[in-house]
């Protein structure tokens, strides 16, 4: 199994805070904005006497609940098509299993969510990279680029939508290209759809569910971690209209019997919110984005698209190893009494030797940490030039 570029650094960013040194988390996708009090609220006036498995598949209210969000969004689908898991994780894991057999394999354009590679790593499923390019904000490559791709093994190609680690927002076209492919060679299309809500510059979402004659092919993961900064509660969802796969993983629900039962019930207040509260952590998120990205582009050398969407930004700096550069900020490098940690820009490839000098910043700070964080990365950019 790889290790996780998001938090195999984690054992010297504890190491800086036991000297005393503040250490900004832009390596892990942990918003700090506040849980919303209804969750609070349902979880403090659960009236119950035992904590109870829950169907394999989820609590049938808590599936309506999901179901008419989606519908609200104009998504045609019912409860019958939601399966519960925990987190979008373990919802990407099980449509892996059931979909793709031993030494088959999974396309996915890179930089990719690290984790898909652990995923398909667990199944012995061959992950086959299509490459994007900073210089075009990692927008999808062409077609070609996947047919070169596509072997009699192929089963499926999974995108993230916002992606994560890049933001890049994929527009209808995109979409369509992929729509035509899944069709022509009779494969799975999944979509990672966790950060659906966060979308900047009057920009639309388009869910893949959507897309026309594709209901046998396409297979969507979502979570409330990110929406409603509800991370621990680790809920997720597999979203299909494949009767044939939703029975395939079901079984793979039941063999871990259920997932978790309080973060359901206290979580289907979460879906009553109003539209004002979209709009207030839209606004903060896309604030957040303008500053850090601005603040990038100025440093000498840093190339960094502006995200479409998420709450991600990969940037390409002026050093040779990120990897290097990364621990070194957290060991070596402080500034007034800080540092910074972020993900490294290899793990998020499959292709050996690629994102040698980029990284994953997430924006999930207020804007006051969010500027010092800056000004500690732009000092420890100067720094570093001696070291390398």
């Amino acid at each position: 199994m790889p290790a996780s570029p998001i938090r195999r650094l984690v054992p010297f960013a504890d190491q800086a805070k036991q000297q005393g040194v503040r250490v900004y988390h832009l390596n892990i996708g942990q918003p700090d904005l506040e849980t919303p009090p209804a969750f609070w609220n349902a979880l403090r006036n659960l009236d119950m006497k035992v904590l109870a498995y829950c169907p394999s598949e989820g609590y049938l209210s808590y599936r309506k609940k999901f179901a008419e969000y989606y519908n609200r969004l104009g998504i045609s689908v019912g409860p019958e098509h939601f399966l519960i898991t925990e987190g979008a994780s373990e919802a990407l894991s099980f449509a892996m299993m059931a979909c793709i057999n031993e030494g088959d394999e999974i396309i996915i354009p890179e930089p990719m969510y690290a984790n898909y590679i652990g995923f398909a790593r667990a199944g012995d499923i061959k992950v086959v990279p299509v490459s994007t390019s900073i210089v075009d904000g990692f927008a999808l490559p062409s077609i070609h680029s996947f047919e070169e791709k596509i072997t009699s093994s192929t089963r499926a190609i999974l995108i993230c939508n916002p992606n994560n680690p890049t933001g890049y927002l994929y527009t209808r076209e995109e979409l369509e290209v992929l729509r035509s492919l899944c069709l022509k060679h009779n494969l799975f299309l999944f979509v990672d759809e966790v950060y659906r809500e966060f979308i900047y510059g009057g920009r639309e979402h388009i869910s893949a569910l959507t897309l026309a004659d594709m209901d046998e092919h396409v297979v969507v993961f979502d979570s409330v971690s990110k929406r409603f900064s509800a991370c621990g509660a680790r809920i997720g969802a597999l979203v299909s209209r494949n009767k044939a796969l939703y029975q395939a993983v079901l079984k793979f629900a039941q063999a871990r019997l259920s997932p978790p039962s309080l973060g359901q019930l206290a979580g289907e207040s979460l879906f009553d919110l109003d539209e004002s509260y979209y709009r207030s952590i839209i606004a903060e998120y896309q604030q957040r984005r303008d500053l850090m990205v601005s603040r990038l582009k100025a440093m000498e050398g840093v190339t960094c698209p502006n995200p479409g969407g998420a709450f991600y930004a990969v940037a390409s700096l002026p050093v040779k190893n990120a990897d290097h550069f990364c621990r070194w900020m957290l060991e070596s490098f402080r500034h007034e009494g800080s540092t910074v940690m972020m993900a490294p820009g290899p793990g998020f490839y499959a292709s050996p030797g690629a994102g040698s000098s980029e990284v994953r910043l997430a924006y999930v700070l207020n804007t006051a940490d969010l500027g010092k964080a800056m000004d500690c990365l732009e000092a420890g950019l100067i720094a570093y030039q001696s070291v390398q």
